[in-house]
Parts: structure tokens; C-alpha cells; sequence
């Protein structure tokens, strides 16, 4: 049974379309295909409210049995109903209770949040560079965990909550209708004012729940800032710079925590006094109809089971109802961050790319990042099929902007990049990016071992090409003399956030053999060995000789030294393409490059004032 009611929901079905910007469409997007296991939740938790209008039914009619028999008569006449009230107590009612427990705890609970998560995180991964660039990294996913918690909570608790209510009001209307109109009509009016009360406060729960959400989530963000940039913060001293930020975004939300519990402060006390009516209005009633002789003191007995299970009931249902207007706010909340549509997506009938020759063309490309200034104006380069190209000049000259366009990280605003022919707009951005192996001045690594980061170049790579990969980058030795806090050696050793436990040369050796294995026909080298010292540089030169052979390369260097063996050296400022030729082609032209060359010290560029001055 527990298995059948586990699979009755696919926790990772893909979601249909892309996530809706409105509320009720949000919940659909979210839940679609979860629709069946809600509804057998629903039923049994039905089941269960009705259960408990059945429960006060037989408790009524065995007080009038024992009302009815005299002293010292047996109840044996009247064995069908008690072995019915026995039957019902020991075996129905725990059956449903259990059937409706099973569905909360088995068919929502495991599948709906990893159903909702794993939507939301799949988009925002579609999401382009510029979406993470604009926000904290941990306030992003801690919208993503407080969304889904959230979808999965309210319908959790509708499930639970509202259907198990509504059956056993609509139950218990009908029990007091057998005994007496008045009494369906007084449960009716005071179900008006319930209501009203709802009605009232939840829209307020609503607005401050998403207040108090968005505030949690930006002391997340800090936090997270801090930690990511922990050595920064010891470096520049400002450990009491940061505790202030981080102090200022929790007495936000301290603030607006305290709003809040006002508020469920006096939606408490209201509820209190109004639940409190109903004992009072029920009980009192069907005591004068007893009096009249027209009902019975099981009646009574029914009616306080009732009122009194209705009035515990709403306290739990208002503070159920509660938490789902509050749900609501979080869902609005992470719902205005997430959903925003994809800034670069794959056009309509985009092709899938396979292994490319390398060749490399930009015609005519103008990219400026949308405000009109720096990036490249009008830049145009072809680069043939294995060509090796060293990429110069100084910071903001559009060097970096070249590889972003490459693998359309950004999208041109005028122009074309084209990859063997083709306008990399219209082929998938997964095909164009597996035919690009980079390695980057600032290398990304997982908090994961050795063995998972290299192996991110090549995931179905054998043990033998790994450690040939990691041989190639000079990386096999270090590798196999790691050890992490938990007792994990060699290739099975993490290397902590961003790879902050080895040096910044370790960390590019293992970027360079994720990139060897991952064996593209196009490669992007960007300061690739400015972390390594003279010897292992040497090393690491002779390494990408190796893997550059056969390959289009692009190689963006400060130290030209780097890129002198280049077949052609780009050289670009303000955007443009100044000079390009051999290395000694250049230095004899006595340009811009020649004055780099002559400039350097310990094999850096020269200031961006001398390259203005060298530029004019």
C-alpha cells in the first residue's frame, strides 16, 4: 500500500511550458501531474472529517441506549449496535485515520516538494549569466527551497485542512437538521461569522507573511555574501562591517516578525471568543428541546460531541487557514523573483550542433551590454579551423566580451557570431557549449572531489582518461597527496566551496584537465596559466601544445610571454581591432603590442593609460 501511494505522484516530471506570472496559474504549473494523488488525499481526509460527525452519531445513540434501558436490564437486545460502536471505534475509524495519515505523509509530503523544486530549479538554471549576476546567490536559492516548501505546504494543508473541515461541517448540519432545523441554522450563522473573521485577517497574514519571507530571504543573501567572500572580509579587517550589514537585514526582519505575531496575536484571540459560541449556542439549544420533549439526551450528548470537536476544529483550521495565506505570501514572493522570463533561449527550430571543424566568424558584431558604451562596436574576425589565436590588450578593451558572444552567453545586438557557418542564435545553447572547452583566470570548482570536478569536462570518461587528463595538467601528483576533514584521500577528496582549499595554481591544473578531457574542438583560454609559477607554467605550456594541436584556440593573455608562439595575436582597444599579426610581425611593426612587449614587467601589461597613450 505505502509503495502504491509513493509512486502515485512522479516527484521529477518535467514541468509543461514555462512557469506562469500569476498566482492561481503558478499553484496549476506547479502541481500539474499531481492532481491524482491530491484528489485521494482529499477523499480520505473527507473520509476522516466525516468520521468524526459518525463518532458523536453513535455516541448520541449509546447514551440514549443506556438512557432507555432500566436499572439492571440487560443490553444484550441491543448486541447490533454495540458490536456496531465497538467495530466502528476499534477497526473503521483507525483504518480511515491511518488511509488519510498514509496520504499526507506518503503521497504529499516525499513527492510534491522535490516535484515543485525541481521545477523551479530547472528554470532558474535557463535563466541567462546576467540573472545571477544581478542577485545574491544564496537569496536565489533560498527562494527556490521557500517556494516549493510553501506550494507544498498549502496543498498539504487544503488537503488536510479544508476537506476534513468542510466534511464534517456538512455533516454535522446534516445531524443537527435530523434533530431540529434551529440547530443547522444557528451552526450556519455562526459559520457566517467565521468566515467573516477569515476574510478579514487573511488578506493581512497574506501581505505580511510575503514582507517577512522576502526579509528572510535577504538576510540569507548576506550571509551567504559574507561567507563566499570570508577571507576578503579577514583580509580587509571589516569583520564588524559585515556583522552590521548582517545585523541590519535580521532587525528587518525582526521588524517584520513582530508585525506578524501581532497580527496572529489578535487573529488568536478573536478566534478564541467566537469558537467559544458554539458550545454555547448548541449545547444550550438542545437542552431546551430537550426540555420540550423534543430531543433526546443523546441528542445532547451528540450536539456537545459536535460542538465541542467543531470548536477545537476551528482553532486548528484558522491556524491551518493561517499558515496558507501565509504559504501564499512566500509563493507570491519567490514567484516575482523566479519567474522571470528567460533573457536568451533557443529559438524556435533550433538545431542541435554537432562536433564543429572550429571555424569562427564575427561579421559586422555589435555588443555594448545594452547601455550604448564600451563592449565592441562593429567588430568583425574570422578565425579559421585550428587556427590559435592570442587575444591582448587592457582591461574593458572587449576581450572577455568576444568569448561571452562566442558562446552566447550574451546575445549580438547587430551582427553575427558564426561557428562552421553557422549563427550560433539558432542552434541549441547545450550543443554549442559542448564543442567549447575554457579554462578561466578565475577558475569555478564544486565543493565535490577531485575525481567529480574533472570529470565535469567528460562524465562518461574512464578512470584511465581521467588520470590522463589530470597527468597532462601537471595535477595528477597533488591530486593523489590530498586529504579533507572527513578522511577522504586523492581523487575522492573535496576541495571545498569554489575549490578554496588548494592553491590558486592547483585549482587551475584541475580546470585544465576538466578541460582535456573534456576534449572540445574549439578551446578558450583565459589567463589560463597566470596562477602558476615559472616552473609549472613551463610545465603547463608544453601540456597545452599538446592539447591545443588539431584545435581553433582562443587565448586572452596579459602575459604575452603566454601567448607569443600563437599562429596570429589579436590586439584589441576600445572594443576594436588594432593591430593582428605573428608575434614578430608585430614587435617589428613597433605598435601598440611592441609597446606591451617592451613594457612588461615579470611578463604583465602595462597600465590602461599607457595603452591610451600607445593607442593614439
Amino acid at each position: 500500500m505505502h509503495a502504491y501511494f509513493a509512486r502515485m505522484i512522479d516527484a521529477f516530471r518535467p514541468a509543461e511550458g514555462p512557469p506562469p506570472t500569476t498566482l492561481m496559474a503558478f499553484f496549476r504549473w506547479c502541481l500539474t501531474g499531481a492532481w491524482p494523488g491530491l484528489a485521494v488525499a482529499g477523499v480520505t481526509s473527507a473520509l476522516s472529517g466525516a468520521a468524526e460527525v459518525a463518532s458523536a452519531t453513535l455516541l448520541g445513540a449509546v447514551v440514549d441506549l443506556a438512557a432507555g434501558t432500566p436499572e439492571g436490564r440487560s443490553l444484550a437486545d441491543h448486541l447490533p449496535l454495540i458490536a456496531v460502536f465497538v467495530l466502528f471505534f476499534v477497526l473503521v475509524r483507525p483504518v480511515i485515520i491511518g488511509l488519510s495519515s498514509a496520504s499526507s505523509n506518503v503521497i504529499i509530503g516525499p513527492n510534491v516538494l522535490p516535484l515543485v523544486l525541481s521545477r523551479l530549479h530547472r528554470w532558474t538554471m535557463g535563466h541567462a549569466v546576467s540573472f545571477f549576476d544581478n542577485d545574491f546567490a544564496g537569496r536565489i536559492a533560498t527562494k527556490q527551497m521557500q517556494t516549493a516548501r510553501a506550494v507544498t505546504d498549502v496543498a498539504s494543508e487544503m488537503v488536510n485542512t479544508a476537506t476534513f473541515a468542510l466534511s464534517a461541517v456538512i455533516g454535522s448540519a446534516i445531524y443537527l437538521v435530523s434533530v431540529d432545523a434551529w440547530g443547522a441554522v444557528v451552526l450556519l450563522v455562526w459559520l457566517a461569522l467565521y468566515l467573516w473573521l477569515i476574510r478579514y485577517f487573511l488578506p493581512r497574514v497574506r501581505t505580511q507573511s510575503k514582507a517577512r519571507a522576502n526579509a528572510r530571504a535577504m538576510i540569507t543573501g548576506q550571509v551567504v555574501d559574507t561567507i563566499t567572500n570570508i577571507k576578503t572580509v579577514k583580509l580587509f579587517a571589516h569583520a564588524d562591517y559585515e556583522d552590521q550589514a548582517a545585523l541590519g537585514a535580521m532587525e528587518t526582519f525582526r521588524d517584520r516578525a513582530v508585525d506578524f505575531g501581532k497580527l496572529n496575536t489578535w487573529f488568536r484571540l478573536s478566534l478564541t471568543v467566537v469558537s467559544g459560541l458554539l458550545p454555547v449556542v448548541l449545547v444550550g439549544g438542545a437542552m431546551l428541546l430537550w426540555q420540550r420533549g423534543q430531543a433526546t439526551p443523546g441528542d445532547i450528548a451528540a450536539a456537545g460531541a459536535i460542538a465541542m470537536r467543531l470548536a477545537q476544529m476551528t482553532g486548528w483550521v484558522s491556524m491551518a487557514l493561517m499558515g496558507i495565506w501565509g504559504s501564499i505570501g512566500e509563493v507570491e514572493d519567490g514567484m516575482n523573483t523566479l519567474t522571470a522570463s528567460h533573457d536568451l533561449t533557443d529559438a524556435a527550430g533550433a538545431v542541435e550542433l554537432g562536433r564543429v571543424q572550429g571555424r569562427i566568424d564575427y561579421r559586422d558584431v555589435t555588443f555594448t551590454y545594452g547601455r550604448g558604451e564600451r563592449g565592441i562596436p562593429d567588430l568583425s574576425l574570422a578565425i579559421a579551423p585550428g587556427e590559435r589565436i592570442g587575444i591582448v590588450g587592457e582591461s574593458g578593451a572587449g576581450k572577455s566580451t568576444l568569448v561571452a558572444l562566442l558562446l552566447r552567453l550574451y546575445d549580438v545586438e547587430d551582427g553575427a557570431v558564426l561557428v562552421d557557418g553557422q549563427d550560433v542564435r539558432g542552434v541549441s545553447q547545450e550543443s554549442l557549449r559542448r564543442n567549447v572547452g575554457m579554462v578561466t583566470q578565475d577558475t569555478a570548482l564544486f565543493n565535490r572531489s577531485a575525481r567529480d570536478n574533472i570529470l565535469y569536462g567528460r562524465p562518461d570518461a574512464t578512470e584511465d582518461e581521467l588520470f590522463a587528463a589530470a597527468r597532462a595538467a601537471e595535477a595528477h601528483d597533488f591530486i593523489l597527496s590530498l586529504k579533507d576533514h572527513a578522511g577522504r584521500t586523492g581523487y575522492d577528496a573535496h576541495l571545498g566551496e569554489r575549490g578554496v582549499k588548494l592553491s590558486g595554481g592547483q585549482r587551475q591544473r584541475i580546470a585544465l584537465a576538466r578541460a582535456f578531457l573534456k576534449d572540445a574542438p574549439i578551446l578558450v583560454l583565459d589567463e589560463a596559466t597566470s596562477a602558476l609559477d615559472s616552473e609549472v607554467e613551463a610545465q603547463i605550456q608544453d601540456a597545452l601544445a599538446r592539447i591545443m594541436r588539431g584545435k581553433t584556440v582562443l587565448a586572452i593573455a596579459h602575459r604575452l610571454s603566454t601567448i607569443a608562439e600563437m599562429d596570429r595575436i589579436i590586439v584589441m582597444h576600445g572594443g576594436r581591432i588594432v593591430e593582428q599579426g605573428t608575434h614578430a610581425a608585430l614587435l617589428e611593426r613597433d605598435g601598440l603590442y611592441a609597446r606591451y612587449w617592451g613594457r612588461q614587467s615579470g611578463g604583465f601589461l602595462v597600465t590602461d593609460d599607457d595603452a591610451q597613450d600607445a593607442a593614439e
